[in-house]
This record gives C-alpha cells, structure tokens and sequence, in this order.
C-alpha cells in the first residue's frame, strides 16, 4: 500500500467538503457511494506525495525512454531535467488533488479560503466519477497509447472544468450547456504568474494545459449533445480514441477512428546493436508540437488535422548514445501526404543546420548528420521518417513497406514541385495519450494525478 502523507483537517474544511461534496452530487448526477478521506497538506507534504506517485507510476526505463524520445523529436533540449522540472512544477501548480488509490481528497495549506470550495468542486468531480467509473483503471486500460491516455486525462479534467463552471452557475440556475460561446481558458491564469510553468518547455507547457482547455470543450459538447450530465457515462463506457476526436468532437460522434498503423515491417529491419526504448503513438496533438516547435503555431495548425494515424519507436544504440527515431504516419489522403512532405522537410531543415550530403527528389529527402542519416519519404497517404539511420536501413525499410525504390535526384532548381507517388500496396483499415497539472480558475486551482 502507498505511504500515507501526514495531512490535518480542521472542522470548517470538512464542513465546506461535506457541502460541495452533495451539491457535486446533485450537478452531476452521481449519488455518494461511500465516504472520503480528506486532509490539508503543506507544500512539502504534496511534494513527498508526487516523488512517490512518479516512482510508482513509471519505472526508471520508461522515464529514460519519455526523455529520450523528446529529445529524439526535438521537444526538449539534450539533458533537460525532465523529471527535476516536472516536479517543480508540479509542486507550484497542485492547490488540491484527488488520490485514486488512497481514495482520499486533499487541499493545500496554502489556498485561501475563498477559493477553496471552487478547488473542491473540480477535484470531488474526480472523486464521484472515481466510485462509479473507477477512473485508474479506466486510464490503465491505455496504458500504452500516450494518445489515448491524453484523450482519456481530456475527459476526467475537461468533466472537472465543466462541473466546476456549474458549480459556479448554479445559483443563476445555468449551466454551461447555456453557454454558446464558453472559453474554458477564462477559468485559467496567467501562465506568466506560475515561474515554473512559464519556463517549461512549449511541449509541456501544451501538454499540461490539454485536458483543461480542449478537454472542456470537447465536454462541453457532449454534454450539448446528449441529455446532460445524466448521460455523461457514455463516455466512459465509451471513450474518445485520440487526442484528434478531443480536438475535433466531430469525429467522434461520426465515430471516425484512427488508423492502425503497423510498425513491426519497419522494427524487423533494424539491426542487431540497437535496443528498442519505446514504441508508442504521437497522435493529432504532438504531431501538432513538434511542427509548431519549427515552423510556427499558424503552419502547424494547417498541417495537424491531416493526421490520420501514426506509430513511432526510439532505439539507441547498444554500444554508445546514438539514437534511432522511426516515425509511420497515415495521412487523410495523398494531397494532404504531399502538404506534410513539404512541411516536415522545412523541418527537417531547420532542426539540422549543420546537414551535409543533401539529396532532394520528388517525394524524398535525406542529408547526414553527426548522428546518423536523416531521411523522410511520402508514398501515396504515408509518410515515413527515419533520424539516425543509415541509406541502407532506411532502403530495406521502404522495401519492407513495398514502396518502390526512389526516383533519382533531380536539381532542386528543375524541380516545380513535390508530389506523392501513388502507393500500390493496399492501405491500413481504420481502427475501432502523460501527466497533466493546471493553475485553474482564480490562480493555481487543483491537480487530479500524475501519471
């Protein structure tokens, strides 16, 4: 069993609990099942409380592995102290958690009191969806689709946000499903005011604020959509797939999946000396990151939506630090292939300004680094990248896949633009994601978990 941190409760803090706790109840529709432990932690105790919760939730592998890979795809710079950064943050941001395991509510010493029954009203949302749903479990069922583990968090904290606005509205007799034009970044503060938070970076940043800001909205609508929050079960029985249907509702309720993307053709080619760290799914929302970190938010936006599936893995090198990163994307069609192309090779550009040995072709470009070989191919609806690879490695992929072999290097000036061959192997078949902490509402407001 998890150490228990020391906590305190004062009569007025339960007291203020035990009334949200029904008033929650009511909102949404979910009647106490059993009794909550609550506490007041200081700083230090929620700190001790995170250090063991990042221990128990991810071994030392797969933090290593997390690392890596953003730095792999330029997220993070080389040797950034992920987990020392994480915690500090984290630390700053948490005003009030809920603890599945220990099913135990607490608050930190620090808010005030006028803010405390709003930070109650977002994390005893977590607590009665916890008695009915059994929310840990909901989220390990995902475990390993860093995607779907984000839509999943999207809606747990997207339901909190929106709960917590009711809780607010109720005594004007609204709720949000009034609101036409609900912002749920008006529930949030200035990330300027969190040093820890305003420092992190972009990628993290992003990260924490996703099951917030479009999680609520994707709530939002389903709430629209269905009769309310007696309804709101649906989505746990059944879920949004990807972090794509959190940002475009739309797909969901057309029950537009993502595409399955095999990896294995292109994981049998690499060869022996490498030790695979991580194979995992980037999804609509870090695509987004990674091309927003070198083209711009506006470009990454346009490029984004096209996704339509991916899968990716991280090796290194037995012998030495080296890395291998291996990308698979299914894009929505060819035109949108030949849009990436374009996009991702700028990238490719300018996260490698000391390339040499640059070949461009129609649908193919590749140059050598110190690391290894760069090289990005499209072929039909696919896009496929490969950083720290070699010619050889990366041709018995693109044979593995069945793609035909390159066309020659033409000269960049002759070349009028870049097409997409048409791929002749048949496509995938449609198919039936880390840790998040937010300053809500009226500065720092509440945490659920870290995973």
């Amino acid at each position: 069993m998890q150490p228990q941190a020391s906590g305190t409760a004062n009569a007025e803090f339960l007291q203020a609990a035990d009334e949200v706790l029904a008033e929650m109840s009511k909102i949404l529709s979910l009647p106490v099942k059993e009794p909550l432990k609550k506490s007041v932690r200081s700083r230090e105790e929620i700190r001790e409380f995170l250090i063991r919760q990042m221990r128990e939730d991810k071994d030392d592998t797969k933090r290593y592995a997390d690392q890596k890979a953003l730095e792999a795809l330029g997220l993070i710079p080389k040797g950034y102290p992920l987990d020392q950064k994480l915690l500090a943050l984290l630390t700053e941001q948490i005003a009030g958690l809920y603890d599945p395991r220990e099913r135990e509510f607490f608050i930190a010493d620090w808010t005030q009191p006028a803010e405390q029954r709003v930070i109650m009203a977002h994390e005893l949302t977590h607590a009665l969806q916890d008695q009915y749903f059994h929310v840990e479990k909901w989220e390990e069922e995902v475990k390993a689709n860093d995607d779907a583990q984000l839509a999943r968090e999207s809606v747990l904290e997207g339901s909190a946000m929106i709960a917590m606005y009711d809780y607010l509205l109720r005594s004007a007799g609204k709720t949000t499903r009034d609101i036409t034009d609900f912002d749920p970044g008006m529930l949030i503060g200035d990330t300027n005011d969190s040093p820890e938070l305003s420092q992190a970076p972009m990628v993290i940043q992003d990260e924490i604020t996703f099951p917030y800001l479009p999680g609520a909205n994707f709530v939002q609508r389903a709430l629209k959509e269905w009769d309310g929050w007696h309804d709101f079960h649906r989505l746990f029985e059944n879920p949004p797939a990807s972090t794509q249907q959190i940002l475009h509702p739309d797909l969901y309720f057309r029950g537009v999946m993502p595409a399955r993307v095999d990896l294995a053709p292109l994981t049998k080619v690499v060869p022996r000396g490498w030790k695979k760290l991580d194979e995992n799914v980037l999804g609509e929302f870090e695509v987004d990151e990674i091309l927003k970190q070198f083209l711009g938010k506006e470009r990454a936006d346009k490029i984004a939506p096209s996704w339509s599936g991916d899968r990716y893995a991280v090796y290194q090198r037995e012998s030495g630090m080296q890395t291998l990163l291996l990308i698979r994307l299914k894009l929505a069609d060819e035109p949108a292939a030949t849009r990436f192309f374009e996009a991702y090779r700028n990238l490719l550009e300018k996260k490698d300004e000391t390339r040499t040995a640059v070949s461009r072709r129609q649908n193919f470009f590749s140059f050598n680094t110190p690391d290894g070989g760069v090289f990005l191919r499209c072929q039909g609806d696919e896009c496929l990248i490969a950083e720290g690879a070699t010619r050889e490695i990366f041709d018995a992929m693109t044979s593995a896949l069945h793609w035909p072999p390159a066309p020659p290097a033409i000269p960049e000036s002759d070349q009028p633009g870049i097409t997409v061959m048409r791929r002749h192997a048949p496509s995938f078949n449609p198919a039936a994601f880390r840790s998040g902490a937010l300053p809500l509402a009226l500065n720092p407001t509440p945490l659920r978990s870290l995973q």
